[in-house]
């Protein structure tokens, strides 16, 4: 069986330097973290959807912004866990304080019975690279690569 396949929009933006604007996600498992859980607004690709849609219709869940941009390909990641994530790049601004995340439901805590929702971004920042690569989900590091290659490469 193939493993699951996600895709994502690394929005970026050159100022003095270029940066990139990354999320954190919500819930309790990524509460108290910061190194290494920062990432691409993602998701999963549905069946007969073409990557770079679910790209834009994930950043616009994840996020609140519906972007009009078509998405440039970028590169193709494994994550740890085996998830395929396909990136896209799009340059653009967004103001994170206006941040409007889609929510889940889970049982919280583990075997209560209680649900509850979380947002399924918790928080969006923009970073230089240098930073972006200190906060970043590790496996999507070549993602800031590949950025940075074809930026250099204008």
């Amino acid at each position: 069986m193939p493993p699951p396949v996600s895709a994502g929009i690394l929005l970026f933006r050159v100022r003095e330097e270029p940066e990139v604007l990354l999320v954190r996600p919500g819930g309790p498992f990524w509460a108290r973290k910061d190194a290494g859980a920062w990432m691409i607004p993602k998701g999963a690709v549905e069946p007969g959807e073409a990557p770079p849609e679910a790209a834009l219709r994930e950043f616009e869940e994840e996020v609140g912004l519906a972007l009009a941009t078509v998405p440039s390909p970028l590169c193709t990641v494994r994550q740890a866990g085996g998830k395929v994530v396909k990136a896209f790049a799009v340059e653009g601004d967004f103001d994170p304080a206006t941040l409007c995340s889609n929510e889940f439901e889970m049982e919280w805590p583990p075997r209560s019975g209680r649900r509850e929702r979380f947002p399924e971004v918790a928080e969006a920042r923009w970073m230089t690279l240098g930073q972006a690569r200190e906060l970043m989900l590790p496996s999507q590091l070549p993602i800031l690569d590949a950025l940075e290659q074809r930026l250099g490469a204008n």
